[in-house]
């Protein structure tokens, strides 16, 4: 065995690609290490404190469907792991409060009828289920496959691990054709990719060095999000429609409805789980006399009424390019407007 071999022993069968990542982190620690500034605490704090007291506090001017759109489908949301997200969401709907299960919620005029609207924010998604000696991750699934290969989204594929001080860039490792070949026999079909076949190569020659990394068992894996738009109005990302569905729910609350009645609007947590942050809301804030349920959440029931369920159509769903019109996602976000107000 070559020098290199002995230094990057990997599992049988399996490609290294750990100079390259290696080197993409150095890039990175470079372009990061901008000099800045210098000044003393007690500088910093007369600065900052004066910042303060003379200028009132930021508030982030609406945004169209389209921009909300493009901002959600980037950010990940691993069911159970949503935490990231709903910090975002707090900022972009002021008003917005996070109850105790991990829901975004923000309440609109008083008295009867009361109404539920609700979108789901999460998504399957992978965790790092283990670190092997010579510095792969191995992952666990997060939430049941929409789809049988849906694994195999991840062989050869750019990954991000958010690891305790921020994201990691990975990649799914491919089996090498070459010293796999004619093992199973003759005739006979490879094995389906499964996450169980599944290693991520994060530039790290060692499990020491993985975790130097900040990453550790149960961080959360996706694909990298590289949202792309085109045609007229398409976007195409991982889990598109939700993103999409939630983006028309949060323009349509920064568009301050003259609400009939009052109305929780609710961006949901862990809606794949068997009991739902969808069902936490129900029970902390209902019951409700109307209720829209949108993406496709399990216990669609709108504590107490029969909740209506409402998805925006997509195409190629369930994939790394799942497909949503976005004048689809404008429609819908003027269409709850006019429900919030009873037109």
């Amino acid at each position: 065995m070559n020098d290199n071999g002995a230094r990057y022993p990997h599992p049988e069968g399996w490609a290294r690609r750990g100079a390259t990542l290696k080197r993409v982190h150095e890039r990175v620690l470079q372009h990061s290490a901008v000099p800045s500034p210098r000044f003393s605490v007690g500088t910093a704090a007369v600065f900052f404190g004066l910042l303060l007291s003379v200028s009132p506090s930021p508030r982030l001017p609406a945004q169209t469907v389209d921009q909300l759109a493009l901002r959600f489908a980037g950010m990940t949301a691993v069911t159970g792991l949503e935490q990231a997200m709903t910090d975002t969401l707090l900022t972009l709907v002021p008003g917005s409060t996070r109850d105790r299960a991990g829901n975004v919620t923000m309440s609109l005029g008083k008295g009867a009828p009361k109404r539920l609207v609700a979108c789901a924010l999460d998504e399957v998604g992978y965790v790092v289920g283990n670190i092997t000696a010579d510095g792969y991750l191995t992952l666990r699934r997060v939430g049941a496959p929409p789809q049988p290969l849906f694994d195999q989204q991840l062989e050869g594929q750019r990954v991000t691990v958010f690891a305790a001080r921020g994201a990691v860039p990975g990649v799914g490792a491919v089996r090498s054709t070459h010293l796999t070949r004619g093992r199973i026999g003759s005739g006979t079909p490879d094995p389906v990719f499964t996450v169980d076949n599944a290693y991520v190569d994060v530039g790290a020659a060692s499990a020491a060095e993985a975790r130097a990394l900040a990453i550790d068992v149960l961080a959360p894996v996706s694909l990298a999000k590289r949202p792309h738009l085109y045609g007229d109005r398409l976007l195409a990302a991982p889990a598109a429609g939700r993103r999409a569905t939630c983006a028309a729910l949060a323009a349509a609350l920064q568009a301050k409805p003259a609400v009939r009645g009052s109305v929780v609007a609710a961006f949901t947590v862990r809606s794949l789980y068997t009991t739902t942050g969808l069902q936490a809301v129900q029970r902390l804030q209902g019951p409700f006399d109307q209720a829209l349920v949108m993406g496709g959440v399990r216990g669609a029931r709108g504590g107490g009424a029969a909740a209506d369920t409402l998805v925006l159509a997509t195409r190629y769903t369930d994939t790394a390019v799942e497909t949503v019109s976005l004048k689809d996602a404008d429609a819908l976000a003027q269409r709850l407007v006019a429900w919030m107000e009873a037109r």
